[in-house]
C-alpha cells in the first residue's frame, strides 16, 4: 500500500491577486444611487456568517439541507454521470462544506477551490488537503465573477465546476448567463458543471424562508447597518429600518430590503443621505426557477442539461450541465 503524501506535497496555492472591492467606495455609490442599494457580497462579516449558519438551521430555511440531501441520496448517479478522476472546480468555495459530501465518492485527480478571500481560502483548502489525504488541493486567489483562468493548463483532463448553493439565483438572468459562460469557458470543451438551484414554488413558502420566526433572517439584514456603522463610522439607527423580504411574482425572486420607519438621514463621514419614510435599501435578490426556465439560461450560456435531480417535495434542484459542442 502507497503511503499517502504529505500535506505539504499536495497543498498548492496560486494567487491572481484579485482587485480588492472598496468597501467604502461601493457602500457611498449605493446609497447615493435613485434606487439605494447595498451589494449582498457585504453580508458575510464574521457576524454575518454566524447569522447566516442560524438561517440554514431554522425550520423555515429548506434550501440548505434540502441540496445537501439530493446530493446525499443521488452521490452515486452523481458520480456516474460527472465520471470519476474529474479535475473538481469550485468557484466561491467558501467553507468548502458541500463538497466534502463528493469527495471520497468522486476521488477527483484534484480540487480546485476559488476564492476572493486570500486568508479563508487558504485555511479553509489546508483543512482539506489534512482531511483528505489522498487529495490534490489547489487553491486559486481569484475573484469567480470576472475572468476565471486555471492556474496551469491540462489537457485530456474531464474538467468539472461545482456551484452548489443556489448562488446563480443572486444574479440578475443576464449577469447569471455571463457567470455561466465565464464557467463555461473554463472548464472548456466537454466540460461539466455541477449546479443546484432553488425552484420557484408556493409563495408562503418562500416568504416564511425569508422571515423566519426567530428573526436570525432580520438580523443578517440589519447587520449591514451595524457592519457600516463599525467600519465607515456611520450613524444608522438599526430600530428605524425594517427588514422586508417578500417574493416578487412577476419576477419570480424573493428580494430583500431595509424600509425606513420615518423620514431621516444617515451620516457617513462628509456624506448625508435622507430616506423617506416607506423608502427602501435594497440588499438582495434570490432568483428561483422552473427546471425548464433554468436549462433555457443554461442552453443560452452554451450549455446542455444532461440530468437532474429533485427532491421528493420539488423544492430545490442540482444540475448537471455539459458544454454544448457548438459552444466552444
Amino acid at each position: 500500500m502507497t503511503e499517502p503524501t504529505s500535506t505539504s506535497q499536495r497543498y498548492q496555492f496560486f494567487d491572481q491577486h484579485p482587485e480588492m472591492a472598496d468597501f467604502h467606495q461601493d457602500i457611498i455609490q449605493g446609497l447615493s444611487a435613485a434606487e439605494p442599494y447595498i451589494l449582498p457580497k457585504y453580508f458575510y462579516d464574521e457576524a454575518g456568517s454566524r447569522l447566516f449558519e442560524d438561517i440554514c438551521n431554522t425550520q423555515e430555511y429548506y434550501p440548505t439541507r434540502t441540496e445537501v440531501s439530493i446530493i446525499r441520496n443521488n452521490i452515486d448517479d452523481i458520480v456516474k454521470t460527472l465520471g470519476k478522476d474529474c479535475l473538481l472546480i469550485e468557484p466561491g468555495s467558501g467553507d468548502s462544506y458541500k463538497v466534502r459530501l463528493l469527495l471520497d465518492a468522486l476521488r477527483p485527480i484534484a480540487y480546485l477551490p476559488i476564492d476572493i478571500s486570500r486568508r479563508y481560502l487558504q485555511d479553509e483548502a489546508q483543512k482539506l488537503a489534512a482531511e483528505f489525504t489522498w487529495l490534490n488541493v489547489h487553491a486559486v486567489c481569484a475573484d469567480f465573477t470576472g475572468k476565471l483562468e486555471l492556474p496551469y493548463h491540462v489537457e485530456e483532463v474531464n474538467k468539472v465546476a461545482f456551484f452548489p448553493g443556489s448562488t446563480i439565483g443572486n444574479f440578475l438572468p443576464q449577469q447569471a448567463v455571463t457567470v455561466l459562460q465565464e464557467i463555461r469557458m473554463m472548464v472548456g470543451d466537454g466540460g461539466g458543471l455541477l449546479i443546484g438551484v432553488d425552484l420557484q414554488k408556493d409563495s408562503a413558502i418562500l416568504n416564511a424562508a425569508y422571515n423566519d420566526k426567530a428573526g436570525f433572517t432580520e438580523q443578517f439584514n440589519k447587520n449591514l447597518l451595524l457592519r457600516i456603522n463599525r467600519e465607515l463610522g456611520a450613524d444608522f439607527d438599526l430600530e428605524q429600518f425594517q427588514h422586508l423580504a417578500y417574493f416578487n411574482e412577476e419576477k419570480h425572486r424573493i428580494e430583500m430590503h431595509l424600509v425606513s420607519r420615518q423620514d431621516q438621514q444617515v451620516s457617513i463621514g462628509d456624506h448625508v443621505f435622507r430616506f423617506e419614510k416607506g423608502q427602501s435599501i435594497h440588499t438582495e435578490y434570490s432568483h428561483k426557477y422552473t427546471v425548464e426556465r433554468f436549462h433555457q439560461l443554461a442552453e443560452e450560456a452554451g450549455f446542455i442539461s444532461v440530468k437532474t435531480w429533485l427532491d421528493e417535495e420539488q423544492l430545490f434542484s442540482v444540475h448537471y450541465l455539459r458544454v454544448a459542442a457548438a459552444a466552444s
